[in-house]
């Protein structure tokens, strides 16, 4: 046993080490870069010579390399280091004058990447509706994409169960893929590629690619993971939106099906896909991928999707990136869910600080070395052709904006692409600027050099402030993440938008879901830029498009799933319509990123994706086979036409409908046309409680009329179903050429707001 003595002695060295520890506590500090000694050889000498100078602890000039209080020495976008100080030691540093700034290390809670936080995917996800978290070990999502990177952690199948005993797929080999990467998490991973390469010849037009699911772009392993990726915990991209990456059904298996290659995808390889990803046994197909509109006998996805969607299976799609454009909405068969995007409440914040004074706002996800101190000269619309303002390949001159900061205009090539012909003409900053193409809306970008993105309001005043100028300067500066962003969501300007040009009588989007600045897995194959001179390796990326808001859908879409198996495709789309939200996180309409205005349907579809209130949605919009059958022949199709969707030997139309709009849709779109009164009918079901009753409210447009029939549903129990008929008369008089109003019907209780928003066009657009 210890003596008194020995205890008392103990004692008093744990309350000195305590002391000790309080006492110090690590200090960032940042300094001029360019005031390095010539006598030291390495910033991380010199940082190590003025620690021991102003160090209290005398041991210090003797200290080993794993001793010494210098914890990082920073080299890329912050110029300085850390370091484990007590207070005086951080006060005698700061009366250098080589060193800027001492500041104490901030403290962040690292939770999640973002999007399963802002959509409310927290630890008590569906806790009031009995749903558990384990049921989605039960579920196969498949992504028809550029391959997957099986490396990645974001497939760890630590602590998964068996896979299911309904999974018929395979990890198929290749020259580069061994069957044997995949796992409880990654259950399948086969490539298509008889379409491409019959397109290009039989050769693959990069080095890196090959016949095999192995992703050398990128893309599809950033969706997978997305949808499905297990945690990984300290993630970030280069520092930036640091947190516990996890994918939207954590539990759920993923299988990739690779169908995009360095040409394109090709409609062969997308069927074969969907074909043999229906027999695996998937659960949810979700493919971020659109080519434009065609009548669904036409297009390759809708007839895909529909075999899908027969089976079982939810389709998720992305609704395009051609938005504000009108009308430029894709992948709008009724029987998948359409997906746009929008923003979350985190940014990634830099600056322009001008010559003038002026401090331009804008965003950036540049981590390389910064610029310093000193302000460099801007430039505009300076090069060797009339295509020098949009910094194409070739068209700046180096003689003249070697050394200096350029301005490009967004458009055309890609926003990354535009920093690397900067740099590679020697200039040593850029400043997108946007158009009145894009608006107001900020993309974030991983540039070769430093870069930031502005809007159109601060592009013009930009352009104008180095036209009227002698001498234009700014300084760029990058601030790192910052969460709690208000307003969000909005709706990301590059979001594609309706009206459907296909069906005019069915709107899209769907629904919005997070796609701008998406932190998800990578592939090691290629930059996070996807320029083949970017060298740098990531495990994770940013990216921006609705190609991440899909997979965010196709998640939750498996989360229902898992939660009510016996619901179909069609009532687990109208569970995510019927809940999604239109107000943002400061309570107010969602906006458009475009111009900064109210966003209506067109934009948002039904509204921002709420997957706690979808669990549970009081009532469901159920569609069957037969009734898309009677839409289809509603379309005056061909019966050939319809075959060739419905893969029957024949269909019978006689009891189509009389308007494509009578479909049973959780959202109304009436087309007027000659008509002054168009009348639609639709059932609900009830799979909410026993005995619920809703009461319809409605939110009218100022030129229609709008009456429900009966005005109140009462239900006794689950699975029943209850119609009801709405009609829309447009007032007299009313002349609305290309116009579109909008409103909406919501039957309500206590527990449940099942709303269902209507929009209004009078001419075919």
């Amino acid at each position: 046993m210890a003596s008194p003595i020995t205890i008392i002695t103990l004692i008093f060295l744990f309350l000195f080490l305590l002391y000790s520890a309080e006492a110090k506590r690590t200090y960032i500090v940042r300094v001029k870069h360019s005031d390095k000694p010539e006598s030291f050889s390495t910033h991380h000498d010199w940082y190590t010579s003025q620690l021991q100078s102003i160090s209290t602890d005398p041991q210090s000039q003797s200290q080993s390399e794993s001793e010494s209080p210098l914890l990082y020495t920073y080299t890329t976008s912050f110029n300085g280091f850390s370091a484990f100080l007590d207070t005086d030691e951080a006060e005698s540093l700061l009366r250098s004058e080589s060193i800027l700034d001492v500041f104490e290390d901030p403290v962040y809670t690292l939770d999640t990447t973002r999007t399963p936080e802002f959509l409310g995917l927290n630890s008590e996800f569906g806790v009031a509706s009995g749903y558990s978290g384990h049921a989605s070990n039960g579920v196969i999502i498949g992504v028809l994409d550029t391959g997957v990177w099986p490396e990645s952690k974001s497939y760890d199948d630590y602590g998964m169960p068996e896979i299911p005993s309904k999974w018929k797929g395979e990890c198929e080999s290749g020259p580069d893929f061994d069957s044997k990467l995949c796992n409880k998490k990654l259950v399948g991973a086969r490539s298509f590629s008889k379409g491409f390469q019959m397109s290009s010849g039989g050769g693959f037009s990069t080095k890196r690619e090959s016949v095999s699911p192995r992703d050398v772009d990128g893309h599809g392993t950033h969706t997978s993971s997305t949808a499905a990726g297990s945690a990984v915990t300290n993630a970030s991209f280069l520092g930036y939106a640091a947190g516990t990456a996890r994918g939207m059904a954590t539990g759920a298996r993923v299988a990739t099906y690779k169908v995009c290659w360095s040409s394109g995808c090709f409609g062969s390889d997308i069927l074969a896909a969907m074909d043999r990803a229906i027999l695996d046994g998937v659960d949810v197909l979700s493919l971020s991928l659109g080519g434009g509109s065609a009548p669904y006998y036409r297009d390759t996805i809708a007839i895909g999707s529909f075999s899908a969607m027969e089976k079982g299976v939810f389709v998720s799609c992305s609704a395009g990136n051609s938005g504000p454009t009108r009308s430029s909405v894709a992948n709008v068969a009724p029987w998948v869910m359409t997906v746009g995007a929008g923003t979350l409440d985190r940014d990634f914040p830099a600056y322009a600080n001008l010559g003038n004074g002026k401090r331009l706002v804008g965003v950036s996800l540049y981590s390389g070395e910064g610029m310093g101190t000193k302000p460099l000269e801007l430039v505009y619309n300076k090069g060797n052709s009339s295509s020098s303002n949009l910094c194409l390949p070739a068209s700046l001159d180096p003689t003249t904006v070697r050394g200096k900061i350029v301005v490009c205009d967004r458009g055309v090539n890609a926003r990354v692409e535009k920093g690397a012909v900067v740099r590679d003409a020697g200039g040593l900053g850029m400043i997108m600027a946007n158009t009145a193409a894009s608006g107001e809306e900020l993309v974030a970008d991983s540039h070769l050099l430093p870069a930031i993105a502005v809007g159109k309001k601060t592009g013009d005043l930009l352009r104008e402030y180095i036209k009227s100028d002698s001498n234009p300067t700014a300084l760029l500066v990058f601030k790192g993440t910052v969460l709690d962003v208000q307003p969000s969501p909005v709706v990301a300007a590059f979001s594609s938008r309706g009206p459907n040009t296909v069906t005019p009588e069915i709107l899209k989007p769907d629904v919005i879901g997070p796609g701008v600045n998406i932190l998800a897995g990578w592939s090691d194959a290629i930059g996070p830029t996807g320029l083949d001179k970017d060298s740098r390796r990531t495990q994770f990326n940013i990216m921006s498009g609705t190609s991440m808001s899909c997979p965010h859908i196709s998640g939750l879409a498996g989360l229902l799933k898992a939660a009510h198996p016996e619901w179909s495709p069609s009532a687990i789309k109208s569970a995510l319509m019927t809940t999604a939200y239109n107000l943002d996180n400061t309570n107010s309409p969602l906006r458009d990123a475009a111009d900064n205005s109210l966003s209506n349907p067109h934009a948002h579809g039904s509204g921002h994706v709420d997957p706690q209130k979808a669990l549970s949605p009081g009532l469901v919009y159920d569609i069957s086979t037969e009734e898309y059958i009677r839409f289809l022949c509603s379309l005056d199709y061909t019966v050939d036409h319809i075959v060739a969707i419905v893969k029957r030997p024949s269909v019978n139309c006689s009891k189509k409908f009389s308007n494509p709009g009578q479909l049973n849709y959780p959202s109304f779109s009436v087309l007027f046309g000659g008509k002054r009164v168009v009348r639609y009918t639709r059932e609900v079901t009830n799979v909410g409680a026993p005995n619920s009753v809703y009461k319809v409210v409605v939110n009218g447009a100022p030129s229609v009329g709008i009456s429900v029939k009966p005005s109140k549903l009462s239900f006794r129990s689950v699975g029943e179903k209850k119609r009801y008929t709405v009609t829309f008369v447009s007032k007299k008089g009313v002349s609305l050429t290309n116009k579109a109003e909008f409103g909406s019907i919501t039957w309500s209780n206590p527990q449940h707001q099942v709303r269902s928003p209507v929009a209004f066009s009078w001419n075919r657009f």
